[in-house]
């Protein structure tokens, strides 16, 4: 059975724009083959174009190995300051190239400068056989991997994203990896910031980001261009701006990530790219409804320990709506109900459903058990128990 608690949030203000104007803001054009923007604070999507559409993700490959190698840090299996072989394999890549040869031993950190910031092949290739053993097997764990986040239509066939049959992903994918990449390895993320880069003996010329956004927009900090003829130019872009009302320090900013593919030139993808994120916005507001670790709701709980259970998210829950709607939302759990013990920390239990003024809904965000909750002794969960069959 389930039950249903409604409140209303109300926030000072007044709704700014025609309602068929705040329920879905007109996206601007934008000249690509498809892409998406994408709220990271609140997990929305905001406008999106073919986003489920087969492309090849030239460059754009080295996301996943870089996640793949922030992963083997987090891991202890290599280290920031180990040095790796280059191979003949890496040092023969053609492409965007670092300039390493097989006479170096290179720091892995420098490696990974150069594939992010030269988007280095050859440094990409060192990297995987330095993870993987071969670059045969790190693609094994790329395609692993990419099933392991829910990138239902990628695969992988190398590591640096030259172009090779079934070599393809999709907007929607892409968002989903540089998601969870900045989640799950935030101390690695400043490396995408990095504007020039170049390792000692290497040609001084080569030592400049390709994202024309990190020296145009200081909000940028990301993540990744990419190019083949095949793919055209594109880039996954991704900023973090101050919004006040969200809170202070880092719980006060909002960060959004524009994949935009096929573009035609290296600096129409940049155009393109902050054109979306310019519009993503000022076309919407994030609106906190919850701090975080506060609860959403404190509902009783019967034969636990406690008497009631904390219901929310540890980080706190944002929404993103239409410039102006804010002020108008309302909120709903939906939660099982009666609530019986035990209930363990991170569990789902619920969801919070947002609508807008209209009542369409805006969000729909899941619940967790934010502390556990323990069965209570045998005669406490009696006592309940006959309590629950008279009610």
């Amino acid at each position: 059975m389930l039950k249903r608690f409604v409140s209303c949030l109300l926030i000072a203000g007044s709704l700014a724009l025609p309602l068929a104007r705040a329920q879905s803001p007109q996206p601007p054009e934008v000249a690509a083959r498809a892409y998406l923007l994408m709220d990271v604070t609140s997990g929305q999507i905001l406008a999106s174009k073919d986003a489920d559409q087969a492309v090849e993700p030239a460059s754009l490959t080295k996301l996943m190995t870089a996640y793949l190698v922030f992963d083997a840090l987090k891991a202890r299996k290599i280290s920031l300051t180990q040095t790796l072989p280059v191979s003949e394999r890496a040092w023969k890549m053609p492409g965007s190239r670092m300039f390493i040869d097989p006479k170096m031993q290179v720091p892995v950190e420098d490696l990974i400068k150069g594939m992010i910031v030269q988007s280095g092949n050859d440094a990409t290739v060192a990297l995987a056989e330095g993870v993987g053993g071969t670059v045969e097997r790190f693609v094994e764990m790329m395609n692993t991997q990419a099933k392991a986040l829910g990138m239902t239509a990628t695969g992988y066939r190398n590591p640096e994203g030259l172009t090779a049959p079934g070599h393809t992903t999709t907007a929607r994918d892409l968002a989903t990896l540089a998601t969870r990449l900045m989640r799950d390895f935030p101390e690695y993320v400043s490396y995408y910031a990095i504007q020039r880069y170049r390792y000692p003996g290497t040609p001084a010329a080569n030592d400049t980001n390709r994202n024309l956004l990190l020296f145009r927009d200081p909000t940028v900090d990301g993540l990744k261009t990419g190019h083949t003829q095949a793919a055209g130019y594109c880039l996954v872009a991704t900023a973090r701006r101050d919004v006040p009302g969200l809170g202070a320090g880092k719980d006060g900013q909002r960060r959004l990530l524009s994949v935009v593919l096929g573009a035609a030139s290296e600096n129409a993808r940049a155009a393109e790219s902050q054109k979306l994120l310019n519009w993503g916005y000022t076309a919407y507001e994030a609106v906190r409804l919850v701090a975080p670790g506060q609860p959403v709701a404190t509902p009783k709980v019967w034969k636990g320990k406690s008497p009631e259970v904390r219901l929310g998210r540890p980080e706190g829950i944002v929404v993103t709506v239409p410039a102006g709607e804010g002020a108008r939302l309302k909120t709903e759990v939906v939660r099982p109900d009666p609530l019986v013990a035990p209930l363990q920390r991170g569990q789902q239990l619920g969801t919070l459903r947002v609508t807008g003024s209209n009542g369409t809904t805006v969000a729909e965000v899941p619940l967790t058990v934010l502390d556990t909750v323990e069965e209570s002794g045998i005669f406490g969960r009696a006592w309940d128990a006959l309590r629950l069959w008279i009610q």
